[in-house]
């Protein structure tokens, strides 16, 4: 057993930076000497951990040293084969796992509710997705996770699939037990890769079950979501006996940038250190203030705290979801909420998310319900009603054209309201929480017209400002 109080990257780094080095090397900054002095506020410390693959250092595309020892620490920590620290956030693990799993006209099964990450690498690895349609929570209006009867449906139409994909919980914080579709996938010898971005600290006691426990081949993790690791780490584990590493291995190096961030890396040995202590102490009072705190929420007649309403759904406690009982939307209450400083995770036009800290603090929670009691109490409670956001598709559902097909097409910009019954030559995204509304080489429905007017009525966000002019880009069959 290795000694989990260890951080040997973030040891490393620190005696590097107090033996006073004279920079000769990249990057630009030079330990932080080259850089305005007006604008070192924030920066002067961290700039001098910013270091390259120096002697001692390591390498991440080849480690035998620190860097090693610490993904060593990881993979012992989650109980894995092997792990794999990540810089480019969870979107490069969700690509090199689909590429490393599958090849080009695969058929692979997809969960509907995926991060576009996980659309990113089905294009990239040219492959022909199924999607899964998931479950529904009625309450937060909302799509969780799968059913194993949708999956078993999905493996008996297509008994060919070389893969299936999940995402687990989903951004809410809603998760299920996967042991189920994992052992069936197994039984026929199809790999599960996992997007567990929100769930690196799901091997805590009493929280959801993780998916490396539950036995999925690839897990991918957001170690900067939920554990103290800077913005862009993550982790990749890897525990299967169906899918090739030294595939894996070429696509994370190809992927990965050859400049890796030292301290993004040195923030994950130290993740993995405080979740490890964690673990050794428990979690109970961390989970008693949770509990609190939640129950002050519930008893804000101008709050509704979003509860799991299916046995087979559990919420992680890290996530609250809350609603407005007094006549806002979630982005409204987000609003209002921000006027007083209080910065939440994301809205949609429902809900609003906030995301505990993995800390026990009870001054935290007190704070917060006061600062919340003050900006709501004032405000009159009123009949609230709930806009779905959901996309209700057949089960099992296919793009029209291939990834490949779509390409050769033309496209055209038409008005929202005129593309019903086309194929849209573009994924639709708001963000967060960064999951499509619609898929390229989808047919536009007048269910997704409902839901689009409902995300831009409510004033939400798109990538790339689409949707801005109420138009959207068709395929030209």
């Amino acid at each position: 057993m290795m000694n989990q109080k260890q951080t040997p990257l973030y040891d490393k780094l620190m005696t590097h930076q107090k033996s006073n080095p004279m920079s000769l090397h990249v990057p630009g900054h030079h330990n932080g000497q080259v850089f305005p002095q007006e604008k070192t506020s924030g920066f002067e410390e961290i700039l001098k951990l910013d270091v390259t693959e120096l002697t001692g250092m390591d390498d991440l595309h080849d480690p035998s040293g620190v860097i090693k020892e610490a993904e060593q620490l990881t993979s012992e920590l989650y109980g894995v084969e092997k792990s794999y620290f990540l810089v480019n956030g969870s979107t490069v693990g969700n690509l090199a796992m689909i590429l490393a799993t599958c090849e080009e006209n695969d058929v692979v099964l997809v969960q509907r509710n995926s991060h576009k990450s996980i659309l990113h690498g089905l294009q990239l690895a040219s492959v022909r997705p199924v999607f899964l349609s998931p479950e529904y929570d009625e309450v937060a209006q909302v799509a969780v996770g799968l059913s194993i009867e949708t999956v078993k449906s999905a493996i008996e139409t297509h008994p060919n699939a070389k893969a299936i994909i999940l995402t687990n919980p989903n951004y809410y914080g809603m998760t299920i037990d996967l042991k189920e579709i994992i052992k069936l996938a197994h039984s026929l010898s199809i790999p599960v890769l996992v997007d567990e971005a929100h769930g690196a600290h799901f091997i805590l006691e009493s929280f959801p079950i993780s998916a490396v426990e539950a036995g999925a081949d690839i897990v991918v993790n957001s170690a900067h979501k939920t554990l103290p690791a800077m913005t862009m780490g993550a982790y990749l584990h890897f525990n299967s006996k169906l899918v090739d590493l030294s595939r894996l291995n070429v696509y994370l190096q190809m992927l990965q940038s050859s400049s890796p961030s030292y301290p993004i890396m040195a923030s994950l040995d130290i993740a993995r250190y405080y979740l490890a202590l964690m673990q050794e102490t428990g979690t109970r009072e961390l989970l008693n203030e949770i509990n609190w705190l939640k129950t002050s929420l519930n008893e804000i007649p101008q709050i509704n705290v979003v509860q799991a309403h299916k046995n087979s759904i559990d919420i992680d406690p890290l996530k609250v979801t809350i609603q407005s009982n007094f006549g806002l939307n979630g982005f409204e209450l987000q609003a209002l909420l921000e006027k007083q400083g209080l910065f939440t995770e994301m809205a949609d036009p429902n809900n609003v998310l906030m995301v505990l800290p993995l800390i026990k603090d009870r001054i935290f929670g007190e704070n917060l319900i006061t600062k919340i009691r003050a900006i709501v109490e004032p405000l009159p409670c009123v009949d609230s009603s709930r806009s779905s956001s959901y996309i209700e598709t057949d089960k099992l559902t296919e793009l029209g054209l291939s990834y490949k097909q779509i390409k050769g097409y033309n496209k055209k910009a038409v008005p929202l309201n005129e593309s019903i019954g086309y194929m849209s030559a573009e994924m639709i995204i708001p963000y967060p929480p960064g999951i499509p509304v619609l898929m390229a080489g989808e047919y536009i429905t007048e269910k997704h017209m409902n839901i689009l007017t409902t995300y831009i009525e409510a004033g939400t966000r798109f990538q790339g400002n689409k949707l801005i002019n109420r138009t959207i880009h068709i395929i030209e069959c």
